[in-house]
C-alpha cells in the first residue's frame, strides 16, 4: 500500500546529541550509507549479530522521508498483488509477502511503549474503494486470505459509511492486524537502539566517494576515510553525486500532508474509525492522532515545492470528502521526497560482492523498510540468499527529467481518472436509489387506489405478441370484397 510521508511531531531526539560528524579515519565490518528506516535497521540488526557498523548519514537522522510519515504498518507492497503473481508466479508472490508480513511483525515488536515511550500504537486499518467495485473486493479477499494466509475482512457500504461519515467511498477491505505508530518517535527509537547496540551514527557526513572494488571497500568524506568488507546503499533520491547511478533509477516524488488544529467532538460525529484510513488509488491517506486531530496526506508532485503551500490544498480536499467538516483549521504542513521505482517494488539485494543497496522504498510502507534492512543484515552475516527473490525487479533507468514530466502527467491523468470514476459511481449509485424511490411511490400509489401494479417481464423474457384481427378472405372468380358490395347498394347500384 501507498505509504504517505508526514508525521504529527517534528525536533530533535534526546539521543541526537550522540551523533556527530566523522572526523577520524576508521575500520568496519558494515558501513550503511543512509540513516533512513532501512538503514538504521541494517545498522541495529547487524551490531545485534555483532558486526561493527558505522553509519554515514550526509543531514541528519530522519531529516527526509523516514523522518515525515503517517506511520502506517501493513504488509504488502506498492505493485498489485495480481500484477506481482503475473511476474513472478504464486509461489515467489507468496513467499514476497511472507517477508513483507515479517517486516509489519518486527516493527510490531520493536515498536512498544517501553521500548519507544510516546510511540502511541493504535491498531486497524482500512483501505477503502473510490467505485463501486463488489466483485473485484470479493475476489481480492479471497486472494489475500486463503492463497497469502493474509488476516482481511471484507466491508460493506453500509459499515464503510457508518464509521467515514461521507458517502465518497464504497466498500472496504479491513486489516486488523496492520496499525500505525508515530513515525518520527520511531526512527528516532531505531537511532537509540543501533547505537546501544554499538553501532556507530555519523551525522553530517556525506559521502564523496566510494571504491567498491577489493575485499576492503573505501569511503570517502569530506573529513576522513572509511575501509569496510560491505557496503550498504540505502539511501533514496538524495544519494548524491558519487550514487548517481542508483538515483537515477528512482523517480523523485514529493507528498505532502498537514495536521489540523484540534476539532472536538465533531471529528468523532464524523469519523468513528480509529486506525489509518486509505483509499485504493493512493491519492488520500488519513488517520485520528491526539484524539480529536486530523493527519491527512494527498497532494503529491514530482518537483519539490514549500509545503505550505498545499495547507489550501489539503484544506479543500478534506472539505470535499467530509462536508460535515467543512473547512478545518490547519496546525502545520509536512513534505518529503520517496523513491519510486519504475516496476513497483523496493530495489533489495546484491549489487556486487559486497555491495549492498536498499532503496526504492516510495509508495511501500515502514514494513518494506524494515523487512530490508533485517534480510540485508542477516545475508551478510549468516549467507541468507532470500534477497534473490527481488532479483527479478532489477535496477531501472527512471529517465531523468523526462521521466519527472512525464510521472507527474501521469500522476495528474491517475488523479483525474480515479475522480472522475468514483463521481460516476456516485451518480449511478444516486439513481438507482432515486429509481427505487419512484417504484417505491407507485407501489403505494396503487395500494390506496387498490389496484395493483403491472408485472414485469424477467429481464431477458419474450415480449407478448398481440392478437390481430383476423384478415377476410377474398372472393373467388375476381368478386368484390363484402365492403364494396355495400357499397353499391347503399348508391342504388344494384
Amino acid at each position: 500500500m501507498p505509504e504517505p510521508f508526514t508525521s504529527a511531531t517534528n525536533g530533535p531526539e534526546d539521543d541526537a546529541p550522540f551523533r556527530s560528524r566523522l572526523s577520524f579515519d576508521l575500520d568496519v565490518d558494515i558501513c550503511v550509507v543512509g540513516a533512513g528506516l532501512a538503514g538504521l535497521t541494517v545498522a541495529l540488526e547487524a551490531a545485534r549479530l555483532g558486526a561493527s557498523v558505522a553509519v554515514l548519514e550526509g543531514r541528519h537522522v530522519g531529516w527526509n522521508a523516514s523522518g515525515h510519515q503517517l506511520g502506517t504498518v501493513m504488509p504488502g507492497y506498492s505493485l498489485p498483488i495480481g500484477d506481482l503473481i503475473e511476474r513472478v508466479g504464486i509461489e515467489d508472490a507468496r513467499e514476497l509477502w511472507a517477508m513483507s508480513k515479517e517486516g509489519a511483525d518486527y516493527i510490531r515488536a520493536a515498536a512498544t511503549e517501553e521500548a519507544m515511550p510516546g510511540i502511541a500504537r493504535t491498531e486497524g486499518v482500512l483501505e477503502v474503494s473510490n467505485v463501486d467495485a463488489g466483485e473485484r473486493l470479493i475476489s481480492r479477499l479471497q486472494t489475500l486470505s486463503e492463497d497469502f494466509g493474509i488476516e482481511v475482512e471484507g466491508w460493506q457500504v453500509d459499515r464503510v459509511r457508518d464509521q467515514l461519515g461521507t458517502a465518497r467511498y464504497f466498500h472496504g477491505i479491513y486489516y486488523p492486524r496492520a496499525f500505525q505508530i508515530d513515525g518520527r518517535k520511531y526512527i528516532h527509537g531505531l537511532a537509540a537502539q543501533a547505537r546501544r547496540a554499538g553501532a556507530r551514527i555519523f551525522e553530517d557526513t556525506p559521502v564523496v566517494s566510494i571504491d567498491p572494488s577489493g575485499i576492503r571497500k573505501r569511503i570517502v568524506t569530506p573529513s576522513a576515510r572509511l575501509r569496510a568488507s560491505h557496503i550498504v546503499l540505502a539511501g533514496n533520491v538524495h544519494l548524491g553525486a558519487p550514487l548517481r547511478r542508483l538515483s537515477e533509477t528512482l523517480l523523485p516524488v514529493w507528498r505532502y500532508a498537514a495536521v489540523t488544529e484540534p476539532l472536538g467532538g465533531r471529528l468523532d460525529e464524523v469519523i468513528a474509525f480509529k486506525g489509518s484510513v486509505a483509499d485504493s488509488d493512493g491519492i488520500d491517506h488519513f488517520r485520528i492522532i491526539d484524539g480529536d486531530r486530523l493527519m491527512w496526506a494527498s497532494p503529491e508532485t514530482t518537483w519539490e515545492a514549500r509545503p505550505r503551500r498545499f495547507a489550501s490544498v489539503i484544506q479543500r480536499r478534506i472539505a470535499s470528502i467530509f462536508p460535515r467538516l467543512g473547512k478545518v483549521p490547519i496546525a502545520d504542513t509536512f513534505g518529503g521526497a520517496v523513491g519510486v521505482t519504475v516496476h513497483g517494488m523496493p530495489q533489495i539485494g546484491q549489487l556486487r560482492k559486497g555491495l549492498w543497496v536498499a532503496s526504492g522504498f516510495g509508495r511501500q510502507g515502514l514494513n518494506t523498510s524494515a523487512m530490508a534492512g533485517r534480510l540485508i543484515a542477516r545475508s551478510i552475516l549468516w549467507g541468507e540468499d532470500r534477497w534473490k527473490l527481488f532479483a527479478p525487479f532489477e535496477l531501472v533507468w527512471a529517465g531523468g527529467a523526462t521521466g519527472r514530466v512525464a510521472g507527474h502527467l501521469i500522476g495528474l491523468w491517475g488523479r483525474g481518472h480515479s475522480a472522475a470514476a468514483g463521481a460516476l459511481a456516485r451518480y449511478r449509485e444516486g439513481a438507482r436509489a432515486r429509481e427505487r424511490i419512484r417504484e417505491a411511490r407507485l407501489a403505494e400509489a396503487n395500494r390506496q387506489a387498490g389496484t395493483r401494479p403491472p408485472r414485469r417481464p424477467p429481464p431477458g423474457a419474450p415480449r407478448p405478441v398481440r392478437p390481430q384481427p383476423p384478415r377476410q378472405a377474398e372472393p373467388q372468380g375476381g368478386g368484390m370484397h363484402a365492403s364494396q358490395e355495400s357499397e353499391k347498394i347503399r348508391d342504388g347500384s344494384m
